[in-house]
């Protein structure tokens, strides 16, 4: 007899029946936003110049100040701010794009909860905003450079395409290997060219000086050996694909992850919007041990992205 079994550890589990017990309903999503942005309710009061107790006022989705009654909102600055979508179905769609390996579309979404199609195509839009990584730094002692293209194929041609192709969007990744105490991450950057000084600037920014970088043998990476104390290259022109620990198999795997995960699930994305799809893909395989719990880390990204300066400016209190 067939069984099917839990590959995911227990306590990494989150599952659908986990989420509608956690957020039956639009009032216990914004009871959890309220606590992740104004814990216990209690924030300062632009009135009151002090800390005050906020309480929930009835069937509206805002907190007043126990005091002077100034009523803040914690949507305010977020992804939700001035949203008709009922903030439930918000994290609902956060949990469905953290629970797919290769990514959730927005038709699919549409399909599920019934709002449009613009509708849902915005909200992954803002949600996927929260995701991006710039500010990572690759701190592996081995990290793996590599660019790739993505878009139209020019006929009877392979490889990298000719200088001005316009069909083609040109990718650089770098990769730290996995060791036995943690699991290496990526950084994925849509780029215009991949000149050597293009390449070799974000080398610098990512990755540490004492990194070995592992490059194919493209001529854009020959400086590379100048800002690294280590920089070892593999000739796949050749037909050569791995030497010892010389290779750019790991980078090269992710690259075929996120082809695959565009072209079977969205089939096609524009420059515009390539690197907000790059930035979801990285940041999924970067939490690829957390199991279903990518939903919460997700979750966590609306209040520390949360714009609080330009909700002030509109005239909106929010939490401090």
């Amino acid at each position: 007899m067939n069984r099917s079994y839990q590959t995911i550890p227990k306590h990494l589990r989150y599952t659908i029946n986990d989420f509608n017990r956690q957020f039956p309903d639009d009032d216990a999503c914004l009871e959890h936003l309220k606590e992740q942005r104004l814990p216990g309710g209690v924030t300062y009061c632009d009135t009151c110049q002090q800390e005050r107790k906020h309480y929930r006022i009835k069937a509206r989705p805002v907190y007043s100040c126990d005091h002077c009654g100034t009523q803040i909102s914690p949507m305010a600055g977020t992804i939700f701010e001035k949203s008709t979508t009922s903030l439930r179905l918000w994290y609902y769609a956060m949990y469905l794009m953290a629970s797919t390996r290769c990514g959730i579309s927005a038709k699919q979404i549409q399909r599920e909860t019934g709002v449009t199609y613009k509708t849902a195509w915005r909200m992954f839009r803002q949600i996927r905003s929260l995701l991006s990584e710039t500010d990572m730094q690759l701190e592996g002692s081995a990290v793996e450079m590599d660019e790739t293209y993505y878009g139209g194929t020019a006929k009877g041609r392979r490889g990298r395409p000719m200088r001005g192709d316009k069909q083609k969007s040109p990718v650089v990744g770098m990769m730290e290997r996995s060791t036995s105490k943690r699991k290496g991450r990526v950084v994925a950057i849509a780029t215009s060219d991949v000149s050597a000084k293009n390449l070799v600037g974000m080398a610098h920014e990512y990755i540490l000086p004492s990194s070995t970088v592992f490059t194919d043998e493209f001529t854009s990476y020959d400086s590379l050996g100048a800002r690294f104390r280590n920089h070892k290259r593999i000739k796949h022109s050749a037909g050569v694909y791995v030497v010892g620990d010389v290779h750019t198999n790991t980078i090269e795997g992710f690259w075929s992850l996120v082809k695959r995960g565009i072209g079977g699930v969205y089939h096609q994305v524009s420059q515009k919007y390539l690197q907000s799809y790059l930035d979801e893909y990285s940041f999924r395989y970067n939490r690829r041990d957390y199991g279903n719990l990518i939903f919460n880390e997700i979750l966590k990204r609306v209040s520390m992205r949360a714009s609080l300066p330009a909700a002030r400016d509109r005239g909106t209190t929010v939490a401090q």
